[in-house]
């Protein structure tokens, strides 16, 4: 094939697939034009998750009627004025592209008024057609409405998810940009139903319950720093929470919403140790620059950024997210009531620091209220009924030996290994779940992106044993768990975290649900274990199929021979 110019629709539909991926994406380009407007107001009306229309509207400051036809051509802008603009960008949207990208997928109507003007204009657009302006009724401000997004390409909405799951995207994505433009008043509607309406507010905090629900929103630590010209401000998860993954990590630079690996790292060594292997803090943090220090122009769809001085602006926000960790660490100490630990003499000249209260009831572990696999592995189960405790230390690893090997099992991947085999077994059976009513059903608020996703989850959770109603806006009523797993031993919040952030992120899947499911009903690091309970333990451990490895892959046991303690030992 010859080399040839392509022609304007095709020229445009590639534009538009740098920057429209999906329907999140028109509502972004259409949110970030009412903000760089002025607009004090947002609606978005959304129908079919935005597979069948998107409609936003603002009291912004509106285009001129001879100018709506151009508003929709590519590289039109009002943002710029010459290349050395690039240089300094303050407002959300710069290229000229957003508007003209969204025609060239969507049937378009665009719809302002100026103040002062008695009356709006209208034009509609389609792929390169741009309709003649007309006049309308409109109030002051603008009205972009998309319908049958990539309607002219229908291998791109193969690639979309369920109405449902597009839906969440967008009322995440607006309820964290709501964060940084606290002073704008935000609406979404779903299919006609309003889902969520943001008054103004006086700081960004007033919307945090929005972005992560109430509960975790008032445990959240603020976070300050300045230096050199750069300002970092926000807040973040305290230690004692965290996420299966990065997906609840806002970055705001200047008020754009982004991603970076770079700031990511930031975080990852503010809270070093803090947290376990494979789980995330969460926040927004919000970084103010001068706009010549900071190039918005890196990626199409204005996602990421490059600093100037990357590392002044990597460090100040290390140290801001270090400096508030440190001062709730402080705080939690001086909450804390010292007192001797007991000292247990095992044998001569060994004495071992236990933190366990003598008085303290069993731990729950549901270990006998389930029933064993129906046969032990021929050996395994030997080598389980052989062994024995000697001890439990920190109140979370159990140290047995079988008079040969020195074994350390960490009791909750242990318990977790256990409590995954016996859903999966009970799941490959097909029986149906044996569900435990509880005796006060728990009450529990998610935020607006949240609830829309768990609408989709409910028939899952109700196959996995729960039973959860929808009560109210955002709030959900659990009336039932699944047998043996008692509430007052299971985190509901931390496991709809896992599930609704797998489901976000295209990893959920029934094994991945009875993972979260046996992780947060599992005994926790910590926690007291009487020497019955642990020897039980032991035992259902070693019937396991896999014993050594628990339902997320963290080792089980660690095992130490005769042979390997004397060479440490330099014997």
């Amino acid at each position: 094939m010859s080399i040839h110019v392509l022609d304007p629709e095709t020229i445009g539909q590639i534009a538009a697939g740098e920057i429209i991926e999906r329907p999140v994406s028109v509502v972004k380009e259409l949110v970030e034009n009412s903000l760089d407007a002025g607009a004090h107001r947002v609606r978005v009306d959304v129908e079919g998750g935005g597979l069948g229309a998107i409609t936003v509207g603002d009291d912004g400051a509106g285009i001129l009627p001879e100018e709506l036809p151009l508003a929709l051509r590519r590289h039109a802008t009002s943002k710029l004025g010459g290349a050395g603009d690039l240089f300094r960008i303050e407002s959300l949207g710069f290229r000229g592209e957003g508007l003209a990208s969204i025609a060239a997928v969507c049937r378009t109507v665009l719809l302002s008024r100026r103040a002062g003007s008695e009356i709006g204009a209208r034009v509609t657009a389609e792929g390169e057609s741009i309709g003649a302006v007309e006049p309308a009724a409109a109030p002051v401000g603008t009205r972009v409405e998309a319908r049958d997004i990539f309607h002219a390409l229908p291998v791109r909405r193969e690639y979309l998810r369920s109405p449902g799951a597009e839906f969440a995207r967008i009322s995440a994505w607006l309820s964290a940009l709501a964060v940084a433009y606290p002073h704008v008043a935000f609406t979404l509607t779903h299919d006609g139903r309003t889902i969520w309406s943001l008054p103004p507010a006086a700081q960004a905090e007033h919307r945090l319950a929005q972005l992560f629900g109430p509960a975790a929103a008032e445990r959240m630590l603020p976070i300050a720093a300045e230096g050199a010209g750069l300002r970092v401000r926000g807040y973040v998860s305290p230690p004692s929470d965290d996420k299966a993954n990065r997906s609840s990590q806002y970055l705001f630079v200047n008020r754009r919403l982004l991603h970076s690996a770079q700031m990511a790292a930031a975080w990852t060594q503010a809270y070093k140790s803090a947290l376990m292997t494979g789980r995330y803090p969460y926040g927004a943090v919000m970084l103010d620059v001068d706009p010549r220090e900071v190039d918005v122009n890196v990626h199409p769809t204005k996602s990421d950024v490059r600093f100037r001085r990357q590392a002044l602006a990597f460090d100040l926000t290390r140290r801001a997210i270090a400096s508030a960790l440190e001062r709730h660490a402080a705080r939690r100490l001086e909450q804390t009531v010292l007192s001797p630990l007991p000292q247990h003499s095992l044998a001569p000249g060994v004495v071992v620091i236990d933190r366990r209260d003598p008085a303290a009831p069993p731990a729950d572990l549901a270990l006998r209220l389930a029933e064993l696999r129906a046969a032990a592995v021929q050996g395994t189960g030997n080598e389980a009924r052989s062994l024995r405790v000697v001890l439990q230390l920190a109140n979370t690893f159990i140290v047995a030996s079988d008079g040969q090997d020195l074994l350390v099992i960490d009791q909750h991947a242990a318990h977790e290994r256990v409590n995954y085999e016996r859903i999966a077994e009970r799941a490959s059976r097909g029986d149906d779940p044996v569900r435990e009513p509880l005796l006060l059903p728990q009450i529990f608020e998610v935020s607006h992106g949240e609830a829309a996703a768990l609408m989709e989850l409910l028939p899952q959770l109700e196959s996995a044993g729960f039973t959860i109603e929808p009560f109210g806006e955002r709030a959900f009523r659990l009336e039932a768990t699944p047998l043996d797993f008692r509430v007052r031993a299971f985190d509901l919040r931390a496991f709809l975290d896992d599930v609704l952030e797998e489901r976000a992120d295209g990893t959920f899947s029934a094994q991945s649900l009875w993972a979260s499911l046996a992780c947060k009903s599992s005994v926790r690091a910590g926690e007291a274990l009487q020497v019955a309970e642990m020897e039980e333990l032991l035992r259902r451990l070693f019937v396991c199929g896999d014993p050594m490895h628990c339902a997320h892959g963290r080792p089980t046991v660690l095992r130490w021979s005769e042979s390997e303690l004397a060479r440490l030992f330099k014997r």
